[in-house]
């Protein structure tokens, strides 16, 4: 043996540790980068050729996604997106006309049945992909990828109304700060001779007429125009600035904003509840709410209203949640976040029905005294001629009204109405029901600007609970808003790669200048006709096509087994059967009854009439029917023709030149086209193939392969992380 042996042997065994040990630390690398959903860059020369690619030569293809600074932040941006201004004026509504406390039983069985499932299945798919909702379905299936850009048509059709309606509650935000509240009561004309109050106001209500003719200066029908209204302009100019203010950097600048946006609201409910509860009748109002009418349970009308609240109040279908989701962590448990903000979402629209019943409750007690007193003069009237003084009861006191109380009143009329059969409806006596009071449904813009104004002229210190209730619903649409717009400028900016600041200011300058319209004269009926016929439609079809994409053209058993490795668990077989059979049934069967709904209904409005103080159903002229029509095909025509286009192959599938990009289990590489490809779409987004852009943000891995053997450069097998080849058959591809 050489003498030196022992040394070489040494040297040997110095050069095998350190290769070991530098093996093992990179693929600790390796493991770490996948815990980080990182992305392994693969672009091959050409087929067969083998790629020399240096470490750290992919630096300049690194894209860093941005993420929410904590996981309270994300829960409080769906909860803001979620929770809007539905919850508050259109819940309410629902159980009132659907049998009150009953209605909650059909809203939670079908919030468990087609709410929960969809809302965990977007959540999934903006997580896993980590895509805005272009880029998730474009790479579920290249035929289906119309439904992102669908998403984003609806949603800024969408955006454009919903921030008029926050544009008005500016407006009553700003004229609060008055004692008494401006629409206390009717303003008076003063002549030469004589002072009188204004006709319109006197027909209607002073709450009524400040809102139809001081905020909204209304036409009497949608075809007069009547010109710009000043005041709603600039409150829509600041609406739109502060959304452009707050999205400008993203979830960055947005996610601030959530802490306050989205947990003032609450606030405000709890103060608010707790004042209305130490009001006359409010428990008046609350009784009447929640007392269940248990036979219209059984009505379809209900079953069908109440899928729709669901549907609507999660916001599915808007890409919204997709895009929000698609900030997580790869192993964040969005089943949890799915759960968690279905239920807050009920719980907020249960505790704003309180709130709202307790206000309605303490204003139909204002209203039944006046009518009392009212009546009760009609008696002291017609005593001696239409009624003879014996029908009277000898404990009431007719010489002092304000002290006859609502049961005495009911007393009289009892009497009279037994003694006066056939006289007593020429009489003209009121029955003077808070029940019945109570029974005259109001929703939307009804409830907020007049019956809940004018219950707050009643309260104490009204101008502080004006303040506090129009912030409230600035806040409530603020939330959604930031929703609505990610929704659109994610999808874009994944898709596009342009600046996310250039696009949002781009986006909001646009908005308010197409937003003109709703602020004209006739611009509240425009809101009308764009929330009738822009949203439903189109989100019933958009998340039919989703639930499909995913339970038959991805695959249910390939999703599942992407859950699993991206949660650590195996979600619960319900979902299995949920989102492939049961689901995608019952959305068919709401879509087809809002359709029929819709074509059963002649396209209408209500408007107000100036000279009669009344509100009239008319129907919509040609032009505004075809407007309705077109809406509806705008927001969906983005589907058929992507599927045109790639069933015909004018965009190929696998060469579209946006990067492809393949996935299975959660292991993805990218693989840029080859050079003899065609590459129309890079070609028009300026863009060369090594600049495309990748689904999945994170640090690119390459291991240098030496030797004469062809040896794919990508980091797969025993040296990489468990990445599967490109060229297996059963891994889906897609261009984003």
């Amino acid at each position: 043996m050489p003498k030196n042996s022992k040394a070489v042997k040494r040297e040997l065994d110095d050069d095998v540790t350190e290769s070991v040990r530098d093996l093992l630390s990179n693929e600790d690398a390796c493991d770490d980068s996948f815990k980080k959903s990182s992305l392994i860059v693969h672009s091959p020369e050409g087929e067969g050729k083998e790629c020399d690619v240096e470490e750290g030569a992919s630096d300049s293809e690194e894209e860093e996604r941005p993420a929410w600074n904590s996981k309270l932040q994300y829960i409080l941006a769906q909860v803001g997106f979620s929770v809007g201004l539905g919850n508050v004026w259109r819940f309410p509504y629902l159980c009132q006309k659907n049998g009150g406390g009953a209605y909650l039983v059909p809203y939670l069985i079908l919030l468990v049945l087609i709410g929960i499932p969809l809302f965990f299945l977007e959540l999934a798919v903006g997580q896993r992909i980590r895509r805005g909702s272009i880029g998730v379905w474009n790479y579920i299936s290249p035929r289906l990828g119309g439904i992102g850009f669908a998403s984003c048509v609806v949603c800024f059709f969408v955006a454009l109304y919903y921030n008029v309606i926050i544009s008005w509650s500016l407006f009553y935000f700003s004229q609060s700060f008055q004692q008494p509240l401006p629409w206390h009561e009717c303003p008076l004309v003063k002549n030469k001779t004589s002072t009188y109050v204004v006709p319109e106001c006197e027909k209607s209500s002073a709450t009524t007429y400040y809102w139809y003719r001081e905020a909204l200066d209304i036409s009497n029908s949608i075809s007069e125009g009547g010109g710009l209204n000043w005041k709603m302009t600039v409150c829509l100019l600041a609406a739109w600035s502060m959304v452009c203010l707050a999205m400008i950097k993203g979830i960055q600048s947005s996610g601030k904003v959530m802490y306050f946006s989205s947990l003032f609201p609450y606030v405000v409910l709890i103060c608010f509840l707790v004042r209305a509860l130490l009001l006359k009748g409010s428990i008046d109002g609350i009784r009447h709410m929640f007392t269940p009418k248990l036979e219209i349970m059984l009505e379809a009308k209900v079953w069908r209203e109440a899928a729709t609240q669901v549907f609507f109040a999660l916001g599915l279908g808007f890409g919204g949640v997709i895009a929000f989701s698609s900030y997580n962590k790869r192993d964040n448990n969005c089943h949890f976040d799915a759960v968690l903000v279905s239920f807050i979402n009920f719980f907020t629209s249960v505790l704003a029905t309180l709130v709202v019943f307790a206000v309605l409750g303490f204003k139909a007690n204002i209203m039944n005294s006046k009518c009392v007193a009212l009546n009760t003069n009609k008696i002291v009237a017609l005593l001696g001629s239409s009624i003879e003084p014996s029908l009277i009861p000898h404990h009431i006191n007719l010489t002092q009204v304000s002290q006859v109380t609502a049961e005495d009143y009911h007393q009289m009329i009892q009497i009279i109405k037994g003694v006066k059969e056939d006289e007593y409806p020429k009489l003209g006596l009121e029955s003077c029901s808070i029940e019945d009071e109570l029974n005259q449904a109001v929703q939307g813009t009804g409830l907020a600007f007049i019956a809940f104004t004018e219950a707050m002229t009643h309260f104490p210190a009204s101008p502080f609970w004006s303040v506090m209730f129009f912030l409230m619903l600035i806040n409530l649409g603020l939330g959604s808003m930031f929703g609505t717009i990610e929704g659109i400028l994610t999808p874009l900016i994944d898709t596009f790669k342009v600046r996310k600041e250039f696009l949002t200011v781009g986006c909001c300058v646009l908005a308010f200048s197409i937003g003109l319209l709703f602020v004209q004269r006739s611009g509240n009926y425009f809101v009308t006709m764009f929330d009738d016929y822009s949203a439903t439609l189109p989100l019933l079809i958009v998340v039919v096509l989703e639930n499909v994409a995913i339970a038959w053209f991805y695959g249910i058993d390939k999703f599942f087994e992407d859950l699993r490795d991206m949660l650590g668990f195996t979600p619960y077989r319900f979902y299995y059967y949920m989102w492939k059979y049961i689901t995608p049934i019952l959305l068919l069967l709401l879509l087809c009854a809002s359709f029929i709904q819709l074509t059963m209904t002649p396209p209408s409005y209500s408007a107000w009439i100036q000279e009669e103080a009344v509100e009239k159903t008319l129907h919509f002229p040609p032009w505004g029917i075809a407007v309705c029509i077109s809406l509806v095909v705008m927001a969906m025509m983005p589907v058929p023709v992507v599927f045109c286009l790639r069933y015909f192959n004018i965009i190929d599938d696998n060469t579209s030149g946006l990067s492809t990009v393949s996935y299975k289990k959660g292991r993805v590489i990218k693989e840029s086209p080859r050079p003899e490809d065609d590459d129309d779409a890079s070609l028009i987004h300026g863009k060369t193939p090594s600049e495309a852009p990748s689904p999945m943000p994170g640090k690119s891995i390459y291991r240098k392969q030496s030797g004469g053997t062809e040896v794919d450069t990508a980091p797969n097998g025993r040296y990489g992380i468990g990445y599967l080849m490109a060229d297996m058959p059963d891994m889906p591809e897609s261009d984003l």
